[in-house]
């Protein structure tokens, strides 16, 4: 990245900060003068700013404001802040249904994040400390993340991320793999047996902000031979139910879910 591009950048960060002063709007003129850059400079950003939603423009006074998009990131980050104090009981009373280490991970790029866990209570448990990066395409919190996604997105992830297999279980066929996350969507829970790592496996449920939106997943790893001596349906219903008391304490609720996602 240039210096020329990380200016624009860097001026366009100030731009979107001019607004933290809470005034209804603000006109290219005031903006300049606060910024110290030239009016057809704030114009530039402003255009560019408003083509992405992060403003919006008053078409009677020629005035702006932040746009919609600001605040579906506001919420993003809201929700993600609130997350660990959220899930915390929660991983703890799922740790006790299960026996087994239980998770909640974020997107960060194209991978999952862990950022939060409870460790299992048998004395042979898996080891995946809170912050580890893992891939998004062979885990069953990552499938759900990308489940969840707009088609748009999904597609986008697919022409960008090589399925590597780490397993002879990964799935590496995209269309393989766009047919189990519709499947996510379906039945409302992902699972990864033997995919990323041999004798593991997982199952994850959704976690959902104030609008509905998928944020993050909760899930349950264990050694395989434990993993299958419990019924799925069993498993399933407790990791769901626990995705769904996590939603509901960042303030979501049922009716708010879209009753067809694409």
């Amino acid at each position: 990245m240039t210096d020329a591009t990380l200016s624009t950048v860097r001026n366009a960060a100030r731009l979107l900060k001019a607004f933290l002063t809470r005034e209804e709007e603000l006109g290219v003129s005031e903006l300049a003068r606060r910024l110290d850059l030239g009016k057809s400079t704030v114009h530039r950003l402003l255009t560019t700013l408003t083509a992405e939603g992060l403003v919006q423009q008053d078409p009677r006074t020629g005035g702006y404001r932040l746009g919609i998009v600001m605040f579906e990131l506001g919420e993003a980050v809201r929700g993600h802040m609130d997350l660990p104090a959220a899930a915390g009981s929660v991983l703890a009373h799922l740790r006790e249904q299960t026996g087994e280490s239980s998770q909640v991970g974020v997107a960060d790029g194209d991978d999952v994040v862990y950022v939060d866990r409870t460790e299992s209570s048998h004395s042979l448990r898996l080891f995946t400390e809170a912050g580890r990066r893992v891939p998004m395409y062979c885990t069953s919190s990552g499938k759900v993340l990308l489940a969840y996604r707009p088609e748009p997105q999904r597609r986008a992830f697919l022409d960008r991320v090589p399925l590597r297999p780490l397993t002879p279980h990964t799935i590496t066929d995209p269309g393989r793999l766009l047919a189990e996350l519709a499947a996510v969507r379906t039945r409302g829970w992902a699972e990864a047996v033997n995919e990323r790592e041999i004798g593991v496996a997982s199952l994850a449920a959704p976690i959902r902000d104030p609008a509905g939106s998928v944020v993050a997943a909760i899930s349950v790893g264990a050694p395989i031979t434990r993993y299958r001596s419990v019924p799925r349906r069993r498993m399933a219903q407790a990791v769901v139910e626990a995705g769904e008391a996590v939603s509901r304490r960042l303030g979501w609720a049922p009716e708010s879910t879209p009753t067809k996602e694409s």
